[in-house]
C-alpha cells in the first residue's frame, strides 16, 4: 500500500471556492498531494465553544470575554452569520466532491491531532498551508502553528491575502512603516483606482481538487468536545451560550424591519453584489450611503468582505461589467455601459478604506488595541510633541484616574444605559437598539456612535469597540478597530479630538423625518416634533403624560443634553426642572451647539430627501422607475410620500412613450421577510391595469409581478436566474437555513 500524502488547509476568514488562491493553485498544477483535508478551526479565544461539549464535560478554555468590557467576543447575529458562512462553504466544497471538517480548539492543537493520527495510519502530512492574516492574534496563531510545523519537519506555508482591493505587492509600499498617517495621502499614490485591483481567480471545477481523506486519516473532534452533523446542530451549539448578551435587553419593536436581513455565504453574498448592479444600487451609492432605514441605502458587502466570503476585486470586477456594458443582466441598471460613475467610484474609495484601516493594522500592531491608540505612540516621540496625557473615564474602579467624576460605579450605570440604547439621545439610542436585535447599523449612526461614547461622554473608546466586536455581522478586526480610534481621536485622524459629532443636528440632517429613531425606540413614535423626538427630556409636560414617559428615565434623569440651534434660536426651548440641573448620570453639563458652532463632519453636506415610506434609501428629488412586464422601456416617475402605509405614483414619460398614469404603491424591503405588499395600478398598453394583488415594488427599481400568467416577469427579476459572469458553483446552491 502505498503511503498517501496530504496537505491541510486551514481556512480562516476566506470562506469562498471562487477566487481562493489556494485552491485555484491546487485545481491548475501539478502538486503532488494524493489527499486535500480543508478545516474551519473555531478558536476558543475569538468565540465561545462551551456549546460544543458533550454532556457533563467541562471546558478546558476560559470563556470567550473581551479583554475591558468582558463582553462575549463574537454575539449571537455575528455567529449566525458565520455558521452560515462556513456551512456555505462546507457545501460549495461538497459539490466539486471535497469537503470541510469543523472543529474545535487551538489551531496547533488540532493539526497536532491529525499528525498523530496519520502516524499510526502510515501515512505523512505534506503540508500545511494558511491564507496570512496580520492582526496581532491571527499572527500568533500563525506562529504556533508554524513552529509546530517545524518540529516535525512538515512543509508549513502562508499563502498572501488576496481578498483586498489593490493588492500588498502593488501599493508601492517597501515597509508598512512606510504607510502615510493620513489617509488622503496615501489614497493619492494609489489613484486613479480603476485599474489598480488584479483580476479575480475563477473557481474550482468538479474533480479538480484532490479528493478528500478518508474517514481513517483524519480523527474525529476530540473530547470533551463533540462535532455537529447538521447545520441546526451547529448553529443551536454556537449560539447557545452567547443568547445573554444584556441583563436588560430593549424589547424589538413589533414594525421594526432589519437593515441586513441577509444570510451568510459566499452564494448569499454574490446574490447580493448581482442584485446591487443589476438594480442600480452601485450607481447611486453615493447618494444613499448615509441612509440610516433599509436594506438598499448601502451596499451591506461588508460582512462578506469580512469573512472573505467575497473579494474586493471581485466587487471591482462586477463595477466594469456594468460600467463597460459587458454583462447583459445589467443592461436595464442606470449607468449602463456610460463608464465609472460618482457611485461606483464611491464603492471603491470605500473598498480602498477598508485597504488603508488593515495597513494601519500592519504598521501599529498591537497599538490597534491600545488606549492611547496610534497618536499615543507618536505624541511624545520628539522632543517638540507633548506627550499624550488624555485621561479617559472607566467603570473598573483598579484603572479609573484618582477622583474620577462620575466615580466607577455611575459610569457603570452609564455604561449600561448606552448598551441598552437608553440614554436619552433618539439617533445614539435608536442605533444601539437596531445594533442589538439585527447586528447591524449603518455607518453614519456608528460614527455618531462612537463620538458621543468617547467625546461627548469620555469613557474608555476600547468599551465601545469590543461591544462592536461583539455585535457586529460585519465586524473585522482592522476596519473595527481603527475606526474606533479614528472617531475617539487617538488614531489618524488628522483633526482628532477637533472633530465632533453632534447627534442631534446629525439626526435633523439624515433622519429628518424621524422614521429611524421612532422605529428603533417606539417610546416617542407619537411624538409630533423631531426635536422631542431626537431628544425625548424637551417634550413638554403634557405630551410626557399623555403618552405615558412622564417617568421615563430618558426623560428624568438622561445621561447628556444638547441645546441644538438651528438659524440661531434655541431648539428646543428649556423645560421645567426635573432633574440636577445641567447634570445626568454623567455629571456633565449642557452642550451648546448649532449648525454654525459645533464640529461635524458632515458640515455643509446637502440634506437627504424624499425618503420611501419604508426608507428602503435617500432618493433625491424622489426619482423613481417601474420596469414593465413586458420588458418594454421603462417608465420613470415620482415617488410622493404618504406617511407610514405608502405613497402615490405619477408617471412622467415622454410623450408618445406609454401612457401616463397614477397609482397607489406600498414599497417592500427585502422580501420575503416582510408580509408582501398590497396592490399596484398602472395603466399600460398591454397590460390590464386592475389592481393585483401580489405586485412587488422596490425602489429605485420598480418591480411589477403579475399573477395572471399573461405577461411574465423578466427574467432577470426571477429569483432563479443567473447571470453569465455568476460562479458556476454557486447557481443552484442556497444555504440550508
Amino acid at each position: 500500500m502505498s503511503r498517501g500524502k496530504l496537505l491541510v488547509y486551514l481556512v480562516r476568514r476566506d470562506l469562498r471556492i471562487a477566487d481562493n488562491p489556494i485552491l485555484h493553485h491546487l485545481a491548475t498544477t501539478d502538486h503532488g498531494f494524493s489527499h486535500f483535508l480543508p478545516i474551519f478551526v473555531l478558536p476558543p479565544h475569538q468565540i465561545e465553544v462551551s456549546g460544543f461539549l458533550a454532556e457533563d464535560e467541562e471546558s478546558p478554555y476560559p470563556p470567550a470575554l473581551s479583554k475591558v468590557g468582558k463582553f462575549w467576543r463574537c454575539g449571537p447575529n455575528r455567529a449566525k452569520f458565520l455558521a452560515q458562512s462556513i456551512w456555505d462553504m462546507k457545501h460549495s466544497l461538497e459539490t466539486l466532491e471535497s469537503g470541510l471538517a469543523i472543529r474545535v480548539g487551538r489551531y496547533e492543537d488540532v493539526v497536532s491531532s491529525i499528525i498523530e493520527s496519520l502516524e499510526d495510519s502510515h501515512h505523512s502530512m505534506g503540508a500545511v498551508w494558511m491564507t496570512e492574516e496580520k492582526s496581532f492574534e491571527e499572527e500568533e496563531d500563525q506562529k504556533a502553528v508554524s513552529n509546530l510545523c517545524n518540529l516535525n519537519r512538515i512543509d508549513f506555508k502562508l499563502w498572501e491575502d488576496e481578498k483586498y482591493f489593490i493588492d500588498d505587492r502593488d501599493t508601492g509600499l517597501k515597509d508598512p512603516q512606510d504607510l502615510p498617517d493620513i489617509f488622503t495621502t496615501y489614497r493619492k499614490t494609489q489613484e486613479p483606482l480603476l485599474h489598480r485591483p488584479r483580476p479575480s481567480l475563477p473557481c474550482p471545477v468538479v474533480s479538480t481538487l484532490p479528493p478528500f481523506p478518508p474517514a481513517t486519516w483524519a480523527p474525529p473532534q476530540k473530547m470533551p468536545f463533540v462535532e455537529p452533523n447538521t447545520y441546526e446542530d451547529f448553529e443551536d451549539r454556537l449560539l447557545g451560550p452567547v443568547q445573554n448578551m444584556l441583563a436588560k435587553p430593549p424589547v424589538y419593536p413589533h414594525d421594526a424591519r432589519s437593515a441586513h436581513p441577509f444570510l451568510g455565504g459566499e452564494s448569499q453574498g454574490w446574490d447580493r453584489l448581482f442584485y446591487l448592479c443589476r438594480t442600480g444600487g452601485m450607481v447611486h451609492y453615493k447618494e444613499t450611503r448615509n441612509g440610516l432605514v433599509g436594506t438598499d441605502y448601502s451596499t451591506k458587502l461588508a460582512g462578506y468582505l469580512a469573512l472573505g466570503c467575497l473579494t474586493a476585486r471581485q466587487v471591482h470586477g462586477e463595477l466594469l461589467k456594468l460600467e463597460n456594458g459587458l454583462e447583459p443582466a445589467y443592461a436595464l441598471a442606470q449607468g449602463f455601459g456610460k463608464g465609472e460613475c460618482e457611485g461606483t467610484k464611491a464603492v471603491r474609495f470605500e473598498l480602498l478604506w477598508r485597504d488603508y484601516m488593515r495597513l494601519c493594522t500592519m504598521k501599529f500592531g498591537y497599538r490597534l488595541f491600545r488606549l492611547s491608540g496610534f497618536k499615543g505612540e507618536q505624541l511624545g516621540s520628539d522632543t517638540s510633541e507633548p506627550k499624550y496625557e488624555k485621561v479617559w473615564k472607566s467603570p473598573d474602579e483598579e484603572v479609573a484616574a484618582e477622583g474620577q467624576d462620575p466615580p466607577p460605579e455611575q459610569i457603570k450605570t452609564i455604561l449600561d444605559r448606552f448598551l441598552e440604547g437608553n440614554t436619552g439621545m433618539g439617533l445614539i439610542d435608536a442605533a444601539q437598539r437596531e445594533l442589538y436585535h439585527t447586528g447591524y447599523t449603518s455607518n453614519r449612526a456608528r460614527q455618531n456612535v462612537a463620538s458621543f461614547f468617547s467625546k461627548h461622554l469620555g469613557i474608555d473608546w476600547r468599551y465601545g469597540a469590543e461591544w462592536y466586536e461583539a455585535m457586529l455581522v460585519d465586524y473585522d478586526v482592522s476596519s473595527n478597530w481603527a475606526n474606533w480610534q479614528y472617531v475617539a481621536g487617538v488614531g489618524n485622524d488628522p483633526r482628532g479630538d477637533a472633530r465632533i459629532f453632534n447627534p442631534v443636528k446629525q439626526a435633523f440632517d439624515y433622519d429628518n423625518n424621524g422614521q429611524f429613531v421612532r422605529t428603533w425606540v417606539p417610546e416617542v413614535k407619537h411624538l409630533v416634533k423631531l426635536e422631542n423626538v431626537f431628544q425625548v427630556w424637551t417634550s413638554n409636560e403634557e405630551d410626557l403624560e399623555k403618552f405615558g414617559l412622564t417617568d421615563d428615565v430618558m426623560v428624568t434623569d438622561p445621561i447628556h443634553k444638547i441645546e441644538f440651534m438651528i438659524d440661531r434660536k434655541p431648539r428646543p426651548p428649556r423645560r421645567h426642572n426635573r432633574w440636577k440641573r445641567g447634570s445626568g448620570r454623567s455629571g456633565g453639563t449642557r452642550r451648546f451647539g448649532s449648525a454654525q458652532t459645533e464640529n461635524d463632519v458632515s458640515a455643509g453636506a446637502q440634506r437627504n430627501v424624499s425618503t420611501s415610506p419604508d426608507g428602503d434609501g435617500q432618493y433625491y428629488g424622489g426619482d423613481m422607475m417601474y420596469v414593465p412586464v413586458s420588458g418594454s422601456p421603462t417608465l420613470r416617475g415620482n415617488w410622493n410620500p404618504r406617511g407610514r402605509g405608502g405613497g402615490s405614483w405619477r408617471s412622467n414619460a415622454p410623450p408618445g412613450l406609454v401612457p401616463g398614469g397614477t397609482g397607489a404603491a406600498w414599497p417592500f424591503s427585502h422580501p420575503p421577510y416582510i408580509p408582501p405588499p398590497r396592490q399596484f395600478i398602472h395603466p399600460h398598453p398591454q397590460i390590464d391595469s386592475r389592481p393585483h394583488p401580489d405586485v412587488q415594488l422596490h425602489p429605485p427599481f420598480m418591480q411589477s409581478v403579475y399573477s395572471t400568467g399573461s405577461y411574465p416577469q423578466p427574467s432577470f427579476l426571477t429569483p432563479s436566474f443567473s447571470p453569465p459572469s455568476y460562479p458556476h458553483h454557486l447557481a443552484h446552491l442556497r444555504p440550508p437555513v
